[in-house]
């Protein structure tokens, strides 16, 4: 079940509101200009998978989402405990950062915990299987896979350019729960 946690950036081991009905997700981050849907994956694969294996699996999904959203750039995270990528790129995960280009994320197997830091708040995202979620180009955000990771996600942008993340030296994130909190 996907679940949003609304924080006060000051009081991060409180959230404001949680919520776990699509409709309240989706109407709260739109608010703040974030789309958020579900887009049912439609053909079983384990995390781990390869990344051709990924996108041959959802070719469909990824050329239609491509050409609705004037997209060019897919980038496959396939992730589980047996696989994880090094430490290093975890934790950078974990480090508040921003994309120049819009930034679509497609959840296919697994979750992860995304978190956007919008003025005075932070809404924190758990995204689960189906899970879509298009995020604006300077938005401050993280994003945490968890102590045991297990994921296949793609993540879409206007141009390679879009995968490439620029550190915005606040330290906030450190202080939010993590997803096996």
């Amino acid at each position: 079940m996907s679940i949003l946690s609304v924080y006060h950036a000051s009081s991060p081991a409180l959230p404001n509101k949680v919520l776990t009905h699509l409709e309240d997700i989706a109407s709260t981050l739109a608010e703040q200009g974030i789309g958020f849907s579900r887009l049912p994956a439609t053909t079983p694969i384990k995390a781990g998978a390869s990344h051709h294996d990924v996108l041959d699996a959802y070719r469909v999904q990824v050329d239609q989402i491509m050409t609705e959203n004037g997209l060019s750039a897919v980038e496959v995270i396939s992730v589980d405990g047996a696989h994880a990528h090094d430490a290093q790129w975890r934790a950078g995960l974990l480090v508040e950062h921003r994309h120049d280009t819009d930034e679509l994320r497609l959840i296919i197997a697994g979750r992860g915990l995304l978190s956007l830091h919008i003025g005075e708040f932070v809404y924190a995202v758990l995204c689960e299987k189906n899970d879509l979620i298009a995020v604006p180009a300077g938005t401050r955000q993280w994003f945490d896979l968890g102590e045991q990771p297990r994921l296949i996600a793609l993540r879409l942008f206007k141009d390679t350019n879009g995968q490439q993340s620029s550190s915005t030296g606040d330290a906030l994130a450190s202080e939010f729960p993590r997803l096996d909190d």
